[in-house]
């Protein structure tokens, strides 16, 4: 028996999603009980009905005219496929399903995210979404860099570019450490 190609599977998926932003296309990729969830906030749905919706009122055709994926890897298994990639718009739309109850602030956001995609068969049968939540609110300008130990657009450069800083938080601590035996 042949395997389904997974990553033509996803990446048709993707297009639905993002592209031509149709939410029927969308659902008639995945399988009849199918549950996306967006790790930092909840936000999808657990079965068609559910997940219709979401995908309808709050998702697909909702993101910002300018939102973009930039692939930087994939790993690809059996029944699954991990995607790791960078996300970029501007927040000039309500974006519920990562910045629920904020209206637009007008300001760039570029974010790494995961996805982990399980499959049955030739169906998509569940998504984990994973990024970092206090980077997006940094880059909207909800919290700043000098009340906690956060980045903000700096996280998809430095995935994007690793020769970009490392370890520019630890600030003192890094420092001390310098010179020192290994």
């Amino acid at each position: 028996m042949d395997s389904p190609d997974l990553v033509a599977l996803w990446e048709a998926h993707c297009r639905c999603e993002f592209e031509t932003r149709d939410v029927d296309a969308t659902m008639a990729t995945m399988v009849p009980d199918p549950y996306v969830n967006h790790i930092p906030t909840l936000a999808g749905g657990v079965g068609h009905a559910e997940l219709k919706r979401f995908y309808k009122y709050h998702f697909v055709g909702v993101n910002p005219p300018d939102f973009r994926l930039t692939s930087i890897s994939r790993t690809v298994g059996e029944d699954r496929v991990v995607d790791e990639f960078v996300v970029d718009f501007t927040h000039t739309a309500e974006v519920d399903w990562m910045l629920p109850g904020i209206p637009p602030t007008g300001r760039a956001v570029s974010i790494p995210m995961v996805a982990v995609v399980q499959f049955r068969g030739d169906k998509l049968a569940h998504e984990h979404i994973y990024w970092d939540q206090a980077s997006v609110l940094v880059q909207i300008g909800r919290i700043g860099t000098g009340e906690l130990p956060v980045a903000g657009a700096e996280t998809a450069r430095k995935v994007l570019d690793p020769a970009q800083p490392s370890n520019v938080l630890l600030g003192d601590t890094w420092r001390r450490s310098e010179g020192r035996p290994l």
